[in-house]
């Protein structure tokens, strides 16, 4: 058993798929295939259920094997990177975030983080806010950026990094456009667009409208906040979305902000690192500028 093959195992496990975990390292199936395999017959058990098809399920001594190989990986790591610093971090980092954080929080914090520190390499990974905590936990990644909707606090490796204040907006000519006021109930009957399922803003506003009774006509969902904002200023319905994201379509007139009355719909935003995991010179200095940078983000 070397590194290597719980490389390829640790992949296998979390993409329950030899065809994904194959992708993900660039490696031909087939050699995936032939390592777990290897590794089955070295330990004398199955490490995965085939279940017909291409999906697999661990095992009970994969699932017992996965806890060893994660903290077996995360040790050669520290000592790679330990053994080969040479003042200035190094080595590779792995980020993760949603889209919103992507498009317009990131790329300035991206830019700083590389001019200075030109020595790492960023591996950058955007992620359904769902799969963020998990693959932060498997390991697969080093940090993440994740909206929430309390300031709960989980201890190390969770850190609240700011607030994210979530508009109602529709077209200028939209029929609640003229209100002085917006509550849940004036949703009812109103075509309402959303980002895809597992978004926290999204779930946090259905659930608002969910607690009044109110229904909306139609819900159209769209994996794009892009074509959510194109089709809403086409006059399609009504969206709720992240203020950056749709600032500047407000100030051009494209979009207007809806006077809404409603419970908060503010998001939090939090910083997130496995709290075992060792905080590389890379790592440190990473979150010490994004909290510089992103630290001062309220409501």
């Amino acid at each position: 058993m070397d590194l290597r093959q719980l490389t390829i195992f640790r992949a296998v496990a979390a993409n329950l798929s030899f065809t994904k975990a194959a992708s993900s390292l660039n490696y031909v199936q087939s050699n995936v295939t032939t390592q777990i395999h290897v590794l089955e017959k070295e330990l004398g058990v199955p490490l995965f259920d085939r279940l017909g098809g291409k999906q697999v399920v661990l095992t009970d001594a994969g699932r017992q094997l996965l806890q060893y190989a994660e903290q077996l990986l995360l040790l050669a790591e520290e000592a790679q990177t330990t053994v080969s610093m040479r003042g200035e971090p190094t080595g590779t980092l792995r980020i993760g975030a949603t889209e919103t954080l992507c498009i317009y929080r990131l790329p300035s914090l991206l830019r700083a983080f590389r001019a200075r520190y030109p020595g790492v390499q960023v591996i950058f990974r955007p992620s359904p806010v769902a799969e963020l905590r998990r693959l932060v936990h498997s390991g697969d990644l080093d940090v993440a950026f994740v909206f929430d909707e309390g300031d709960r606090h989980e201890g190390p490796g969770d850190e609240l990094l700011g607030h994210e204040p979530v508009w109602v907006v529709a077209a200028p000519d939209h029929p609640l456009a003229n209100n002085q006021t917006v509550a849940a109930a004036d949703i009812s009957k109103m075509d309402l667009l959303l980002t895809e399922a597992g978004c926290c803003y999204r779930s946090h506003f259905e659930r608002i409208l969910n607690r009044e009774g109110v229904y909306p006509r139609t819900v159209l969902e769209f994996n794009s906040i892009e074509a959510v904002k194109q089709c809403v200023i086409n006059g399609l319905g009504v969206t709720v979305l992240t203020a950056v994201s749709v600032s500047a379509e407000v100030s051009r007139g494209q979009l207007v902000r809806l006077p809404w009355k409603g419970p908060d719909l503010t998001v939090k935003t939090h910083l997130v690192w496995h709290k075992d995991k060792w905080l590389s010179p890379s790592l440190e200095a990473f979150l010490a500028l994004a909290r510089e940078m992103l630290g001062i983000q309220s409501a």
